[in-house]
């Protein structure tokens, strides 16, 4: 396959509806004006709703880009991007469940930021145990292994060791909580459109790529010092204090 037929992705991306920073409106203008990518999936944390209203601006717009439904789900074990669903899943459950409910709609998962002990990461201990059920519709359809930003570096290394040790196909995606870091690292796949997208992750035809991450002058120093703030509140402000608190435990005894 020659390279312009190779189309770019972007499958991991906030808003100011969760811990980033640009509205959907603004997101959408910008990867139509400002980027090559021919697909983006909008990704709140345990909130499909958000993206499904995204979809539907895209729709009435006619963006020259196609775009995926998704959402962050919080498991037990840590974070999981859900993309091509219709209805949520519930969170702060097993990965075992989260996997085997959004395959149950058709979609497929892969596993953002592995193995990162800044924020709620799937690592090595969950993979093996999930391995070792042996079970077709409980599997990972793929793991981040490019993604520009700053902490990135802390954890690519290890992600692509585990890309390889456990056969899954390398993803590429910003994790963009501000408008000039969509892009940044994409996943390229055969085709331009959301099916040629879904055919790729069944196939394992996906490859991680990375570009330059913006630079702090590019985002404005007022942006940036807000972003750690908007990210502690994340999951609290989707599920509740309660729920996010207990749930730390129940990792551990459940």
């Amino acid at each position: 396959m020659t390279a312009p037929d190779m189309g770019k992705a972007d499958l991991h991306i906030h808003t100011n509806e969760g811990d980033g920073l640009d509205s959907i409106e603004a997101i959408l203008e910008h990867v139509d004006a400002k980027t090559d990518l021919d697909l983006i999936a909008i990704t709140e944390h345990d909130n499909l709703e958000v993206s499904l209203r995204a979809r539907e601006l895209w729709a009435r717009r006619h963006y020259d880009f196609d775009f995926v439904a998704g959402c962050e789900v919080t498991t037990l074990e840590g974070h999981l991007i859900a993309l091509f669903l219709e209805k949520p899943v519930p969170s702060l459950r097993r990965v075992e469940e989260t996997l085997e409910a959004v395959h149950g709609q058709g979609g497929v998962c892969f596993i953002p930021h592995p193995a990162n002990w800044l924020t709620r990461s799937i690592g090595p201990g969950t993979l093996q145990r999930v391995k070792n059920q042996n079970r077709d519709d409980v599997w990972f359809d793929g793991i981040e292994t490019a993604n520009a930003g700053p902490a990135s570096r802390i954890y690519l290394q290890k992600a692509k060791r585990l890309s390889h040790e456990y056969g899954l196909a390398g993803v590429g995606s910003s994790d963009a909580h501000f408008r000039q870091a969509i892009g940044s690292a994409y996943t390229e796949f055969g085709g331009s459109t959301a099916q040629d997208l879904k055919q790729a992750f069944e196939h394992g035809r996906i490859r991680a790529k990375q570009r330059d991450y913006p630079r702090l002058r590019d985002l404005g120093l007022g942006r940036s010092l807000t972003l750690p703030i908007a990210g502690l509140r994340a999951t609290p402000r989707a599920l509740g204090w309660r729920r996010t608190a207990w749930s730390f435990v129940g990792r551990y005894i459940g």
